[in-house]
């Protein structure tokens, strides 16, 4: 996995579960994120 990867893997998957969740600002702190 190269340097761009590791760096947006876990960015996709906040957006993945802000998708499920339907909700950005709790996906974020789900996943401890500044909104």
């Amino acid at each position: 996995m190269n340097q761009t990867a590791k760096i947006i893997k876990p960015k996709l998957g906040l957006l993945e579960l802000a998708k499920q969740l339907g909700n950005v600002q709790q996906a974020c702190k789900v996943m401890g994120y500044s909104r």
